[in-house]
């Protein structure tokens, strides 16, 4: 049985009469760009966050482009990232002008080292960007209490509606950074019919300097105070992603029994290591990742069995050719760049089934010999 690494059409089909509708009703209005479908959208998110605003935009890049903007992020400045994650988070920072400065990760947790970002500052450090990897929130506190003047960018593409147990007090992914970012890639948790992205914040200053960047700079038309982006959410995938938003709960809790079984199911083969979720965080696996040895052998022989699979990522970002000018050389981050040789994500949508499940497992045990 062949199981791919997602299956788009499997949720599609639970929510499809939902779905047309609410696209439907848009086709009739006639209305595309912004409007009530995504004014009732980043309310949503707004909620489910616990934030002041939330703005929508094109893609979950742009939502970082326009943290980095509106925090005056630009030519001469420095900001923190992980060099473990998608291109995007350090793509954003040098479009604005800045320099990525990469620091190491933890290698449980595969997010941002605090105490390698507190020793990576400089006085032209303009702010850190701790990225949710895989749908567990970065320690954000800690960072907070290491660099408490520096603006935290969170880098929340693969993690709404996760939370993190923070002072007594379980917090939203978004809620407590400076910004939060998040990408409705359709392959996220939260998944668009195409591309789309949100920006949350508690600072009214902020959100309004992003609504005024994402629209050329203007907050009256034809009047234009600076030079903005063209970065609007457009009101049909405002409307699909309202209606998703509605099961998102339920999907991840989903996706948490699924990484249960696999974890349960791998248990006893020593030559893998299962996630670790912090105990302070509520994991939303967005990817559930296995550290593994033979990885790419492994990955060969899901491959021929039909199991999908993919590595997240393969080449951390501070070797990227792009990067080259930074100075960066192999051996400098060495977690990550373990990490980029050992990891290895199976399917773990919510629709899995028990048959899928189990051929999954039995592929990697097989592997193993066990």
């Amino acid at each position: 049985m062949a199981v791919p690494l997602l299956d788009l059409k499997a949720q599609y089909a639970t929510i499809k009469d939902e779905v047309v509708a609410a696209m439907m009703q848009v086709v009739d209005d006639q209305a595309f760009i912004l409007g009530a479908p995504v004014g009732k959208l980043e309310c949503e998110v707004a909620g489910l966050s616990k934030t002041r605003f939330a703005v929508g935009c094109a893609n979950g890049t742009d939502a970082l482009l326009l943290a980095y903007r509106a925090l005056d992020i630009g030519p001469g400045d420095e900001v923190i990232a992980p060099p473990f994650t998608f291109f995007a988070t350090a793509g954003a920072i040098h479009n604005v002008g800045a320099r990525p400065v990469f620091v190491d990760i933890d290698p449980l947790t595969f997010n941002i080292d605090p105490a390698a970002a507190a020793a990576a500052r400089t006085p032209r450090t303009k702010a850190v960007v701790p990225v949710d990897l895989f749908g567990q929130i970065a320690p954000i506190e800690q960072l907070q209490a290491a660099l408490p003047d520096l603006p935290l960018v969170e880098d929340a593409a693969q993690s709404i509606g996760a939370k993190r147990l923070i002072n007594g007090v379980w917090r939203m992914a978004g809620e407590v950074a400076t910004i939060g970012t998040f990408s409705f890639f359709p392959s996220k948790n939260l998944g668009g019919f195409g591309d789309g992205g949100m920006i949350v914040t508690q600072d009214e200053a902020l959100y309004q300097r992003i609504l005024r960047l994402r629209t050329h700079g203007s907050t009256r038309t034809y009047l234009h105070e600076e030079v903005g982006y063209n970065s609007r959410l457009d009101a049909l995938q405002a409307a699909v992603l309202s209606v998703k938003l509605a099961r998102l709960q339920a999907w991840s809790a989903a996706r948490r029994a699924n990484a249960a079984y696999y974890d349960a199911a791998f248990a006893d083969v020593p030559e893998l290591r299962t996630p670790y979720v912090a105990p302070e965080s509520e994991h939303i696996f967005n990817q559930y990742t296995l550290r593994a040895e033979r990885r790419d052998a492994l990955q060969e022989h899901l491959k021929g069995a039909g199991i999908g699979n993919s590595v997240y990522y393969p080449l951390p970002l501070h070797l990227q050719p792009c990067f080259a000018y930074l100075g960066y050389q192999a051996g400098m981050c060495p977690v990550a760049e373990a990490a980029s040789r050992e990891v290895i994500s199976l399917p773990v949508y919510p629709e899995l089934t028990g048959d899928q499940r189990d051929e999954v497992v039995a592929a990697v045990r097989g592997f193993y010999g066990r």
